[in-house]
């Protein structure tokens, strides 16, 4: 049996606070690190595929990537499409514009927040968030998914950490052999402690007026894929 710890509520991370541009970048490059590690952007690439497996594959596929940071994913997914034949649009939302559209307009980057998303009804296709959920505290996290779920056509993607003692030792362990900067050494076993259980989510969900969502938990990756 899978024991959850006890949920850091009101706990602050360094990226919750103002911190220097050289600091976020470096820290934004060292979660892009560990996606990379640990499967954390093919997981939400898998998730996306089935969402989407019955588009014709010459219609444009958009994807919304709330709390994107600098692109990294949107960017992969992206190329991803390229390589497969596929046209796909791409649109990173933060609350700190620190990353850059493509020359070509694959990628668009928007400032805003994740609790008030700047666009109408079904924009696209699915709406997608990583490792960004745990940052709200549960009001706004519910803002957060409806707001994702009423700009999606198919569907929401939440990927996050599982939060269990083993994905705590594991990202422990982690983040002092990949990480390079301190503030994910701190960051990332406070944000296993921060994220939402399943339980939690279909909470967070069902006060949001949404379906209960379907989850996949995955252990050695440290990782919950929600999709709503």
């Amino acid at each position: 049996m899978i024991r959850t710890l006890p949920r850091a509520d009101g706990a602050r991370e360094y990226l919750d606070q103002p911190v220097s541009p050289a600091d976020r970048e470096a820290t934004l490059a060292d979660i892009h690190r560990l996606n990379v590690w640990f499967r954390g952007y093919r997981l939400t690439e898998r998730a996306i595929d089935r969402l989407t497996a019955r588009l014709p594959g010459n219609e444009t596929l958009w994807v919304i990537d709330v709390g994107g940071g600098r692109g990294h994913l949107a960017r992969r997914l992206v190329g991803r499409a390229r390589r497969r034949g596929r046209r796909l649009r791409a649109i990173v939302v933060d609350r700190v514009v620190d990353g850059s559209a493509s020359p070509d307009g694959a990628v668009t980057v928007v400032k805003a927040d994740a609790t008030a998303l700047p666009f109408r009804p079904q924009t696209a296709h699915v709406v997608t968030t990583s490792l960004t959920l745990h940052h709200l505290e549960p009001s706004a996290a519910v803002q957060c998914l409806r707001e994702m779920r009423a700009a999606a056509r198919l569907g929401v993607v939440v990927n996050d950490l599982l939060r269990t003692r083993l994905v705590l030792a594991l990202v422990w362990l982690a983040t002092r052999v990949v990480t390079r900067h301190r503030f994910a050494r701190h960051d990332g076993p406070l944000s296993v402690r921060r994220a939402y259980s399943p339980s939690e989510l279909r909470t967070l969900a069902a006060a949001a007026g949404l379906a209960p969502p379907v989850i996949r938990r995955h252990p050695w990756w440290g990782r919950l894929v929600a999709v709503l």
